[in-house]
């Protein structure tokens, strides 16, 4: 049921979310078959998924992306020696999900050989498609298809020493679209299709022994990144205002981009009841090359032929290490301190030069970033005292600082100069709290933290903050609620610009499970969320800076979730889910955003909220046909709607669902 939950709750945080998820229960017995040697559990859910929407389309597959066609939903194949002796093998799983054409496909296989090796593999496809915002017109999109592949082995497995080998890749291609704006500052701007070409590929090799109760694990690795999307224009364009003079007859760009990062790992961990001690160690030698070759060939705003070339080249290396170590201490049952210390450190050091020709005029060069430096070290140390079975007190001290440095030489023609600059931030932040359990039952927890930072590297990083928690849980035989709230407030003000945030959250929840065949899950919580900033732009070739950037969020989620079984054969699973942000109260605007010409403080002011309204319904129906055979349907609703204006367009209400047999032989 938790799992029907969190499909309930998964459209609103994240895109590309399944829909009204197929049955997980396995069809025949759970124990399987003998043949042979080995115990064999065979089944798989084969189905046609089915699709309408109205509205925008782009929109939803941003979302949801399913569509209609025949799909093998899900299978799973599990083969295990019966004596745990099998001749080659001793574990053979492999399991499947939306093979077929959906756009989350996986596949999971693991080949094991009890004490000799052990093979997994990990296959994932998932179809990527972001239409990006209607107020680009259409003109910035990405169709996409993104290819996983893990594979690890391990030699000897359950030995105290045992090797480790592995390979990832990664692929992404698909079409995109862009834009281009030429001349200058103030041209048109041209659409610009693009084949997307962007891959990874990574091999490993370590090992991990174990003795005298450590467990050392050592990881040498080479991550290789590269990325040559080409884009070309071969016709004449008007651009997006063809009343303009901006044209482009001809563009070309390629910019390959690769590079290599070779890496160790090193690991040293130690548990035991009253000290456990975790160490990692991580050095990258990250190199990096690029290169951009650009041509343009047009007209500029003013009706003059334009044939601009650019070269830019450059390489550069990222050497990062980062360590931490984690210790705890238990010198008393009733007393445990922890303490964990981390470092990192990232350096940036390389030399760019940018050629570029126009109009058979002069080239000049610009050297620009040499070195960017960013070091931090923290400190966290806590400590828990019970100070009986029912009270636990615990505090904490966590101290940080972050120190950032960097060299820019810039060189035009015989001119040149370095600028360089140090930055340090230090944080420090207390927190106490308390445990009770005054009954068996009942449960609660109270918190609070209280922070304090000199040197702040944004105007919208946590300065002087602080923050309070607290939860309560009522836990019995066939009920569980619980309840908690959170809430933020951070200052931040500098020499020029200050901000200032508060969020609060309130959350309720609780499960009824009457038995085996009955059970309800419900929930409802509310942020708050209000931002205010100082705010500074140019309108009109006027500067302004006496007016401030706010925004008000209050969102507003509910869901609902309930599980059914009658007469062992018919399993019925419903729920409703409900988002909706109501901003700070205001109706929505009738004036469209396109429609504001002389103030831009008018503008500034219809988007300091956002609201909008989402809902989606779902149902599901199992029913076991025969003892290995079951049929399936679902069914789920999608309801989206921006009450923000007239310009978003990013509407759409849609009808899914599935009707499958889930089969074992």
């Amino acid at each position: 049921m938790r799992k029907g939950v969190l499909f309930l709750l998964l459209p609103l945080l994240a895109p590309g979310q399944p829909t009204v998820a197929p049955t997980d229960a396995a069809a025949g017995s759970v124990r399987g078959e003998n043949v042979g040697g080995y115990n064999v559990v065979n089944h798989f859910e084969l189905g046609y998924r089915f699709r309408s929407v109205e509205g925008n389309l782009g929109k939803y597959r941003s979302d949801v992306n399913f569509g209609n066609g025949i799909r093998l939903l899900g299978s799973e194949f599990r083969a295990n020696s019966r004596e745990g002796q099998g001749k080659f093998f001793d574990e053979f799983t492999l399991n499947t999900q939306g093979l077929g054409n959906d756009p989350y496909q996986s596949s999971v296989l693991r080949l094991e050989k009890n004490r000799i090796y052990r093979y997994d593999l990990h296959w994932r496809l998932n179809e990527y498609f972001n239409p990006a915002l209607t107020i680009a017109n259409g003109l910035h999109r990405m169709d996409t298809s993104r290819r996983f592949q893990d594979h690890d082995f391990f030699l000897f497995p359950q030995s105290r020493f045992k090797l480790i080998a592995g390979h990832t890749r990664y692929w992404q291609s698909g079409p995109a679209l862009s834009t281009f704006q030429a001349f200058d500052s103030r041209g048109d701007e041209f659409p610009l299709l693009a084949d997307i070409r962007r891959g990874r590929k990574e091999y490993r090799l370590g090992g991990e022994a174990a003795l005298a109760g450590f467990t050392f694990h050592v990881l040498r690795g080479w991550d290789h990144f590269r990325e040559d999307t080409p884009f070309n224009v071969d016709q004449l364009e008007p651009g997006a205002n063809p009343a303009d003079n901006t044209t482009l007859r001809r563009f070309r760009r390629t910019e390959p981009y690769q590079g290599d990062s070779p890496y160790w790992r090193l690991a040293l961990v130690r548990n035991s009841k009253v000290f456990s001690m975790n160490a990692r160690y991580t050095a990258v030698a990250g190199r990096r090359d690029f290169a951009l070759d650009e041509t343009a060939v047009g007209t500029d705003r003013l009706g003059a032929a334009r044939n601009r070339q650019i070269l830019v080249t450059g390489t550069g290396s990222r050497p990062v290490t980062s360590g931490n170590l984690n210790l705890v201490w238990t010198p008393l049952a009733r007393l445990t301190l922890s303490n964990h210390s981390a470092y990192h450190n990232t350096r940036m050091n390389g030399q760019a030069s940018l050629q570029e020709l126009e109009n058979s005029q002069s080239s000049f060069a610009i050297l620009n970033f040499q070195f960017l430096g960013i070091r931090a070290i923290s400190n966290l140390t806590d400590a828990t005292v019970a100070l009986t079975k029912k009270v636990n007190l615990y505090a904490g001290y966590h101290f940080s600082d972050r120190r950032i440095r960097s060299r820019e030489g810039e060189q035009v023609g015989s001119f040149s100069d370095v600028f360089s600059s140090e930055q340090s931030n230090r944080l420090h932040a207390g927190l106490g709290g308390v445990r009770l359990r005054p009954v068996k039952p009942l449960f609660l927890q109270f918190d609070v933290e209280l922070g304090r930072a000199n040197q702040p590297f944004t105007p919208i990083s946590e300065k002087n903050y602080h923050s309070f928690n607290a939860r309560v849980q009522w836990r019995a035989r066939t009920v569980q609620l619980s309840a908690l709230t959170r809430t933020l407030y951070n200052v931040n003000s500098t020499n020029f610009v200050f901000f200032s945030s508060r969020s609060r959250h309130y959350a309720y929840d609780g499960v009824w499970n009457l038995n085996n065949r009955f059970s309800v899950e419900a929930g409802y919580s509310k942020l708050h969320l209000d931002t205010q900033g100082a705010l500074a732009y140019f309108a009109a070739s006027r500067r302004i800076e006496d007016q401030n950037s706010l925004y008000v969020s209050n969102l507003h989620t509910g869901h609902l979730a309930a599980r059914l079984v009658l007469a062992k054969r018919f399993d019925l699973s419903l729920g409703y889910s409900i988002v909706r942000d109501t901003g700070d109260g205001r109706p929505a605007p009738s004036l469209p955003l396109t429609s504001i010409r002389n103030d831009a403080r008018e503008a500034f002011a219809l988007v300091q909220v956002f609201p909008l309204r989402y809902q989606s319904p779902l149902a599901r129906l199992s029913v076991k046909i025969r003892s290995n055979l079951g049929w399936n349907f679902g069914y789920q609703y999608y309801g989206y709607r921006e009450d923000f204006l007239q310009l978003t367009g990013q509407n759409y209400r849609a009808h899914t669902g599935f009707s499958s047999l889930l089969w074992s032989f």
